[in-house]
């Protein structure tokens, strides 16, 4: 399974609004050029996240985005299934249990991919905004890569 690139704008989009947290809302331009992204994409994305209550909006001059809770709080699992849905690997269904599988070996692969995802969910789900811009930021280290401790980096 592989992250979106629309969930990928959303994560962005939202970290930076966590990076440059103020009182005052942020425009889609700002967050478009501190990103690099696609103003016209990021202003549909933004309107999902919205609708997902993870940001709120104001109109008019000095209007944009700001989040609704602090980047603490937010979770990319939360950001992702925002704009993707649920986060799973495919849609291949339940795996037979007891030997009882139609065909070689698709049960295991199936509880495999179920397993790849729940993980996957997890990681997600454990990630917050802060977090990812703690790193951003040099005040915490890089993810080490799955099955790789940071004393081998």
């Amino acid at each position: 399974m592989k992250v979106s690139t629309r969930g990928d704008y959303a994560c962005r989009a939202l970290l930076s609004l966590a990076l440059h947290p103020g009182a005052s809302p942020t425009s889609v331009r700002d967050i478009a050029e501190r990103t690099g992204l696609p103003q016209p994409y990021l202003e549909q994305i933004l309107l999902a996240l919205k609708g997902a209550g993870l940001v709120r909006s104001k109109r008019g001059v000095g209007g944009g985005y700001v989040l609704t809770r602090p980047p603490e709080e937010i979770t990319l699992a939360e950001i992702v299934s925002a704009v993707d849905g649920p986060i799973v690997v495919g849609d291949f269904g339940e795996p037979h249990q007891n030997g009882a599988c139609d065909h070689e070996g698709q049960c295991v692969l199936l509880a495999i991919w179920a397993d790849v995802g729940d993980r996957m969910r997890r990681l997600l789900e454990e990630s917050t905004l802060a977090d990812v811009a703690a790193i951003t930021e040099g005040r915490a280290p890089w993810p080490a890569p799955i099955g790789v401790s940071s004393r081998q980096l």
